[in-house]
């Protein structure tokens, strides 16, 4: 039994095609027109895959490249049809994919060496980054783990609010200091509390830093910092959660949080809501980040595994 029939259900691949049924139908609706009728993969074409590839959020530079490499492999033949184009572009996305440090991981696990596991949560307002958080932590709940949940977004009481009723659902461990507390001793001692009661795993919520204000940036170097110095080497993953309807504004916040903290992952929501999932492929050429999550629909369950050739195979179905 292989990878994808082990971890990747019926139920899952269903939820994957269906929330990518608009990126689907942005990109291959159009390559569809641009290859009918074609004899060979001339100039006119690949100028067209180009504005295909753009419209889609892939990035201009992430295109070339895949252009680049297409147009080398039908180099020496005079024509191929529409089932071998489509076989060429999967294998070069599947193969950018790879090179860029986005491996497929068996389930959602976590370094269960490393107790309390230590996951630091990042992004902008609005992305879904506690809903991820909560989807994660009903995961981690369903294979055994006990979870804390740290609430050190400390500027908005509806973001701690919305931790707790998420704690409360998944039946995990809640920690907050309340509205006003210095984010960084709201991390430090959610380690803390972690470490002392003997969970397997602690998610750390942080502030939705918009990406131009230096200042909330720095903080959260800082709140990195708190943690370490509580648990040497932790935390043990940043993740940046990024929102894939907002196509290359996503990629301009990975690179401003990238230069404040060493995210290490990144979960890119709302697929299902976007027809620039392209944006994945843009995201993981130019960042080198493994991508590990996706959102691919409202439902607690809608939080998948990336699994990079579920994701290209649904796309080109």
């Amino acid at each position: 039994m292989g990878f994808f029939d082990k971890f990747f259900s019926k139920d899952k691949e269903k939820d994957l095609d269906k929330g990518l049924e608009k990126t689907k139908s942005n990109i291959f609706g159009k390559l569809a027109k641009a290859v009918a009728g074609k004899t060979s993969v001339d100039v006119s074409f690949l100028d067209e895959l180009e504005q295909i590839l753009i419209s889609a959020d892939v990035g201009l530079d992430t295109t070339i490249k895949i252009i680049d490499r297409l147009e080398a492999r039908v180099a020496k033949d005079k024509y191929i049809n529409t089932d071998q184009l489509n076989t060429m572009l999967k294998e070069e996305i599947v193969n950018l994919l790879s090179e860029n440090n986005t491996e497929d991981i068996e389930d959602f696990v976590f370094d269960e060496s490393k107790k309390p596991f230590v996951l630091l949560v990042v992004g902008v307002n609005g992305v879904g980054k506690t809903t991820t958080i909560g989807k994660l932590a009903n995961q981690y709940k369903q294979r055994g783990k006990r979870v804390l949940l740290g609430a050190a977004d400390t500027f908005r009481a509806a973001a701690v609010d919305q931790l707790k009723i998420w704690a409360e659902r998944n039946e995990c461990g809640f920690f907050d200091k309340g509205m006003h507390a210095d984010p960084a001793a709201v991390a430090y001692e959610a380690t803390q509390e972690a470490i002392n009661s003997n969970y397997d795993v602690v998610i750390i919520d942080t502030a939705g830093r918009l990406h131009t204000k230096i200042h909330l940036m720095e903080e959260l170097t800082k709140i990195k910092g708190s943690i370490n110095k509580k648990m040497q080497g932790a935390p043990h993953e940043v993740m940046l959660v990024l929102d894939a309807t907002t196509g290359q504004n996503a990629i301009e916040q990975a690179t401003h949080f990238t230069k404040a903290t060493d995210v290490s992952s990144i979960a890119l929501t709302k697929l299902d809501g976007s027809a620039k999932g392209g944006v994945v492929l843009g995201i993981s050429d130019l960042f080198k980040i493994p991508i590990k999550y996706i959102g691919v629909g409202e439902g607690i369950d809608h939080l998948q595994v990336f699994n990079k050739q579920a994701f290209i195979d649904s796309l080109f179905k």
